[in-house]
């Protein structure tokens, strides 16, 4: 593992398409997405737990999240500590 940080989010690069995936595919793939974002305890960081729809049993498991203020995440993702969980079966691309 590294120890460098991870580059900075880049603000426009959530108006561009990401590089192989099209974006209908990404607009189908949005709407059938869930998403949990909070902390599991109070000093921990901020944490964005995402799946697809059929996982939702599986969002059930995990320790639940603390809810986190609008400027948490901000503050986490200019820091670039912001936690991202995938819950489920990963959807792979090519079998579309």
């Amino acid at each position: 593992m590294s120890d460098q940080a991870p580059a900075p989010l880049d603000p426009e690069a959530a108006e561009r398409p990401a590089p192989g995936v099209p974006a209908a595919l990404l607009d189908e793939l949005a709407g059938n997405l869930l998403w949990r974002i909070g902390r599991v305890s109070d000093d921990g960081p901020v944490t964005v737990r995402v799946g697809l729809a059929s996982s939702a049993d599986l969002f059930q498991t995990l320790p639940r999240l603390r809810s986190a203020s609008d400027g948490e995440v901000e503050a986490a993702i200019a820091e670039a500590t912001l936690k991202v969980e995938w819950v489920g079966a990963r959807p792979k691309v090519a079998e579309r």
